[in-house]
């Protein structure tokens, strides 16, 4: 059973298991809190009278700038007041947030909305890996991280069908009253059981001085800075992917109807079982061979998405399409967490103010490029296959660049 790292404190605190749930309900707060409301957007539409069905993209977008924003902040703020105060800072906005959204009278204040929520849930995201290293090291917290992220993945697969249940029995602001509900589950879960995991001799002073310092390394490494932009490219094609999921499936090319969220599910769980595999291989293969392959395959599978566009008049049967595109996400799946690891190598002097930075920069890149391709659809799947296959292109460019022209060696270039 894994051991609580030496330094932290040592007054009552969860086993093993409920700690693993919890930091898992954490982490899953974004993914739920996005997925949770994709079979709402026909609903949201006819309430707002929406003429462009494009603008409910802002939806995903509005709350990824809020959670892009606040990522560089929360990281921070509780190296010094400590994590549980800054958890429940984020909490209360995030709550905030879900009562606005119930009461929004008008889109752009629903809007708004999203961008608090966004704000909020970043303390959650961005400290559950903190609480990790606070309690665990070495093997342990690797051991904590992979339990954590096979309970976050199955979000993705399950969070539609529950919003579509919530809209069976209430209107769907109802859907913000369920995030609201998890919010308070968690604030209380996490209030009464998880004690205080930063030792007061870890606590920090805040200095701008070193906040700044740390993000300008990772600016100015060459390494650092491509990888994280390649990872924010491909997350741009995540990004909008998501955005335009609702649209693609269920009303403006295979018209699924209620059979979306089981679209949705099968292509979230071919990524799970892709970060799986990738979890078991990286060790043995190594994270630059597996990502080169992954962003490369990543890329064609793009181009093959253009292909089969063309080919069927923007609308490729929905067996093709889904089969395309589950394999675009799985190597998605193989391709972004060795990119991060690759980018935080470098690091280490600095690595907590790097990870937030790292987590600000590809959050806010992909909202953006993810706002542009979703917004760029017309009725066929046919921008959505440009995305995947430009961006990945151009995040292929940026590989080769930080490798000197190399790619699939195993070996790391001198820093």
């Amino acid at each position: 059973m894994p051991h609580r790292r030496s330094g932290t404190t040592e007054t009552a605190a969860p086993g093993f298991a409920e700690f693993v749930a919890l930091i898992a309900l954490m982490m899953g707060m974004t993914a739920f809190s996005i997925d949770n409301l994709l079979p709402a957007f026909g609903p949201i539409r006819a309430h707002y009278q929406l003429e462009n069905p494009n603008d409910l993209q802002l939806l995903i977008t509005a709350y990824m700038i809020g959670f892009g924003l606040m990522q560089i902040v929360f990281g921070t703020v509780s190296d010094v007041t400590g994590r549980k105060k800054a958890l429940m800072v984020g909490l209360a906005i995030y709550a905030f947030g879900c009562v606005l959204a119930m009461v929004a009278e008008t889109y752009p204040l629903l809007l708004a909305a999203r961008v608090i929520q966004g704000l909020g849930a970043a303390a959650a995201r961005v400290l559950s890996v903190a609480i990790v290293r606070d309690r665990y090291e070495g093997r342990e917290m690797a051991q904590v991280m992979s339990f954590a992220m096979m309970v976050f993945l199955i979000i993705p697969v399950v969070a539609p069908s529950f919003g579509s249940g919530v809209m069976l029995f209430a209107e769907w602001h109802m859907i913000f009253g369920a995030m609201l509900l998890l919010c308070v589950i968690l604030a209380i879960w996490f209030g009464v059981r998880m004690p205080e995991t930063l030792h007061p001799q870890y606590r920090v002073a805040f200095s701008l001085h070193a906040i700044a310092a740390g993000m300008k390394r990772a600016l100015t490494h060459r390494r650092t800075l491509l990888y994280t932009t390649a990872m924010g490219l491909m997350l741009g094609c995540l990004m909008a992917y998501v955005a335009a999921s609702q649209q693609i499936f269920e009303d403006g090319v295979y018209h699924l109807g209620k059979l979306f969220p089981l679209a949705f599910a099968v292509i979230a769980a071919v990524m799970g079982v892709a970060s799986f595999i990738n979890a078991k291989l990286v060790r043995s293969v190594g994270m630059r061979r597996l990502s080169h392959f992954g962003v490369c395959g990543f890329t064609l599978t793009g181009l093959a998405l253009v292909i089969s566009g063309y080919a069927f008049d923007g609308a490729p049967p929905v067996v093709l399409f889904c089969v395309l595109l589950s394999l675009a996400q799985a190597l998605f799946a193989i391709t972004v967490p060795n990119f991060n690891s690759i980018a935080m190598e470098p690091m280490g002097a600095v690595a907590g103010t790097a990870s937030s930075f790292i987590g600000f920069y590809t959050t806010l890149v992909g909202a953006i490029l993810g706002l542009i391709v979703g917004r760029a659809f017309d009725g066929t799947i046919l921008p959505l296959g440009f995305g995947y296959f430009i961006l990945g292109a151009l995040a292929v460019l940026l590989v080769l660049v930080a490798e000197n022209g190399r790619l699939f060696s195993a070996q790391r270039d001198p820093a």
